[in-house]
């Protein structure tokens, strides 16, 4: 991944916000054998630490098909995204791009025993059941999820690198980029995305950005302003 200094996410606080948010990821790892390995699955913030370590489970067949544990593996976590028409601008000229946020985890993940993975289990389920007005809870079915844990692979990862990008019209004119906003907080735009329309007021307007027109002047300096 392309990576520039002016979408660069690395705060701790907005890393581990993105993972709570938005935590059904992608795992890769390389197999020399077989290649690229990928799969899919739900991961949460480890608990007991204060950093980006991470708790996942997956698939017992999966997690041996990747040969979890005895080597480096990326875990992608896509935030809000969306396509930005030029037409929000209202001024440019522009092209069309796409807005996201993406993290991510490289490290080697540490497997879990039967007992912990279990624990993995029920606190997952837990953090996504969490908002719901009547929580489900694992142990109401305690036997049969007891039955089926053995299957399933824990495993616990702490960053050995972190990449964080979050490109959400940081190089626009700040009167540009909260048009932009407003027309994906349109119900009637075929292109309505709230979701992606709050990660930009939060970075824009909250977190704070460095000069736009700074950032414009340099970017056209090297041909790039007019790119997605």
């Amino acid at each position: 991944m392309l990576e520039q200094a002016l979408y660069r996410q690395q705060d701790l606080d907005r890393v581990r916000a993105l993972v709570d948010e938005d935590g059904w990821v992608t795992l890769v790892s390389f197999v020399p054998d077989d290649g690229l390995v990928v799969s899919h699955l739900p991961i949460i913030l480890d608990p007991a630490r204060a950093d980006a370590t991470v708790l996942g489970h997956l698939a017992r067949k999966d997690a041996e098909a990747h040969e979890l544990g005895t080597r480096e593996v990326v875990i992608i976590v896509a935030g809000p995204d969306g396509y930005v028409s030029p037409s929000f601008y209202q001024d440019g000229p522009y092209v069309p791009t796409w807005n996201f946020q993406v993290l991510h985890l490289h490290g080697r993940p540490a497997l879990l025993p039967a007992e912990e993975t279990y624990d993995v289990l029920e606190r997952t389920v837990d953090h996504f059941e969490a908002r719901r007005p009547v929580p489900w809870q694992l142990p109401s079915v305690a036997g049969y999820a007891r039955k089926i844990a053995p299957h399933t692979t824990g495993f616990r990862l702490t960053p050995r690198r972190l990449v964080g990008k979050a490109k959400l019209s940081q190089e626009k004119p700040r009167e540009t980029a909260l048009r932009v906003i407003t027309a994906l907080e349109n119900e009637a735009d075929v292109h309505y995305n709230p979701s992606l329309a709050a990660a930009m007021r939060h970075t824009l307007l909250v977190d704070g950005r460095p000069s736009a027109s700074s950032h414009t002047d340099a970017l056209a300096r090297r041909g790039e302003n007019r790119t997605a």
